[in-house]
């Protein structure tokens, strides 16, 4: 074979001389790694000399890998011979139906006449909503829809209905949700599977999702569930603090034989990054990919990764929280100075007020928020956030003073009038201080609450009486508290992202991690570096 290959060599040298480039090797200078490239209508022998591989090609031909097993050759050869025979302009989907572009809802008699005029009246409806969907259109058309079909006819039929939920979902507009399924429930007496999977996701990304577990009970008794409608229900359970709920259902999915979706795994292993106590289950869906010869995609593999580097969490034990509660109690709540921003009786009525209420999720400092960013009046600011909150499926607590009761240009009526019917408010008196009925109603409702303000609470930090409870408090201040980042009229509500890890010097049996201060930098005792130094030790 080497006779052969030096006679085509000497035959065809003006061909072959670009078959072999040196290409720089940054391993040694002595070494050079050759480069094999395609000269145009040359047809090249198959032979192998030492390492050398020379692949037989001819004109416009691709190279491939070798091993037929890599993944994407099957796609790339399947693409080279559609291109070859030119089936790829004849697969091209043909689409001229024109889609409905509606920006804003529409009166009764708008939706008329545009119906009126479309190629197909009696689907008119369907279609709409059908290019909302895939299009992602505005909530208030949708429903503008919805109130047309309901004068038109006196009711909305099933399949529009779950068209709506199905954009409701997809949207996260979670209220909506709850509404379709009021009326759905009432209106019907049975519902489809496809129904049931919907309202499944949308109740599982809510504080409501436990009611998707009855749904799930439902479908059980008609057909197998899907590993989706598992998957939603566990993400549901995980993200709300509820292992135990996530794993039993994960349980229930290899019980059944099913193969769990990668997303689920996903969740899985977020949602264990502060949680130690489920190494050996997640170990267990590792082992599970391996006897199942599954490969994790890209963005599970990233997940795995970092459960497998993770820091210690951010969030408190419940040793730890309960200690926290009780000298904050102690020392801010009851502390001698307390009188000074409050009355006995205001804080003793503020008490009873917030045992009466269930449990808080988040508690809001109206006043700080609402002063935060100059752009739009204090009320709109503090309606637009409790509403990105509210549909989140949240229980909101608002604290501000009376006087933003009092309508002005600062605090418009119905702004105020809103924020009522969203969340539990409690207005203190005008010369009392948000704080210490923030700090009592957040640390009351749980380890899961959090609180929105930009006060950095030093002053209340150092009422505390050692520094190893001045320590957790900073600890579950970081861990608890949100920060308006930007705020625009009519745009997204954005918060500064909640680090899921604690800023200390950490350790694990090879390694280390340890934040340091940059060179020149100017670090507040209040702040925690952004640079760490990660050393592992190799035996």
């Amino acid at each position: 074979m080497g006779s052969l290959l030096f006679s085509f060599l000497s035959r065809h040298l003006r061909f072959t001389l670009p078959l072999l480039i040196p290409r720089p090797c940054l391993l040694s200078p002595s070494k050079v790694d050759y480069k094999l490239l395609k000269v145009p209508n040359t047809c090249y022998l198959s032979t192998k000399e030492g390492n050398t591989s020379f692949v037989r090609a001819k004109k416009d031909s691709k190279m491939y890998p070798r091993s037929v097993f890599a993944a994407g050759t099957a796609k790339r050869t399947s693409d080279f011979f559609k291109r070859k025979s030119g089936d790829e302009l004849h697969q091209q989907p043909k689409n001229n139906k024109k889609a409905f572009n509606i920006d804003t809802p529409l009166t009764r008699a708008e939706w008329k006449n545009l119906k009126e005029n479309s190629k197909s009246p009696h689907r008119f409806e369907i279609t709409v909503i059908n290019d909302m969907l895939n299009a992602g259109g505005d909530i208030n058309v949708a429903k503008s829809l919805l109130a047309f079909v309901a004068l038109e006819t006196g009711s909305i039929p099933y399949e529009l209905l779950l068209k709506y939920l199905a954009f409701c979902v997809k949207g996260s507009h979670h209220s909506e949700v709850f509404d379709v399924y009021d009326i759905m429930k009432s209106r019907f007496k049975a519902l489809d599977t496809g129904a049931y999977s919907l309202f499944i996701k949308g109740f599982s990304r809510t504080q409501r999702w436990k009611e998707a577990l009855p749904i799930l009970d439902t479908i059980s008794k008609v057909i197998v569930p899907s590993t989706r409608n598992y998957g939603d229900i566990i993400a549901g359970a995980a993200h709300h603090g509820d292992s135990v709920t996530a794993w039993t259902l994960y349980g229930e999915i290899l019980d059944k034989g099913l193969t769990p979706r990668q997303d689920t795994w996903q969740t899985l292993f977020e949602c264990s990054l502060s949680n130690p106590g489920n190494d050996e289950r997640l170990q267990s869906i590792l082992l599970y990919m391996r006897d199942n010869q599954i490969y994790p995609d890209e963005s599970l593999a990233k997940s795995i990764k970092a459960w497998f580097e993770r820091l210690e969490s951010i969030q408190l034990s419940e040793e730890e929280y309960v200690q926290l509660k009780d000298m904050v109690m102690k020392d801010i709540i009851e502390g001698q100075d307390v009188f000074n921003k409050t009355t006995p009786e205001e804080l003793e009525i503020f008490k009873t007020f917030v045992k009466r209420k269930p449990a808080f999720d988040v508690v809001i400092d109206g006043l700080n928020v609402a002063n935060t960013i100059t752009k739009g009046s204090p009320s709109e600011k503090l309606l637009a956030v409790v509403s990105e909150l509210e549909q989140q499926g949240l229980s909101i607590l608002v604290l501000g003073r009376k006087h933003m009761l009092h309508p002005s240009q600062r605090w418009d009526r119905y702004h105020m009038s809103l924020v009522q019917k969203k969340a539990h408010c409690f207005f203190t008196e005008n010369i009392s201080e948000d704080d210490p009925f923030l700090l009592y109603a957040t640390l009351h409702s749980g380890n899961h609450c959090k609180f929105v303000s930009r006060d950095l609470m030093r002053d209340h930090k150092a009422c505390l009486s050692n520094s190893a409870t001045r320590h957790l408090f900073f600890k579950w201040q970081r861990g608890h508290q949100l920060v308006l980042n930007r705020f625009s009229p009519g745009k997204k509500i954005c918060f500064q992202k909640v680090q899921s890890y604690d800023t200390i010097i950490q350790t694990d049996r090879t390694s280390w991690h340890i934040p340091y201060d940059e060179d020149g930098g100017d670090r507040s005792s209040y702040e925690v570096p952004q640079k760490w130094l990660c050393l592992t030790r190799v035996d």
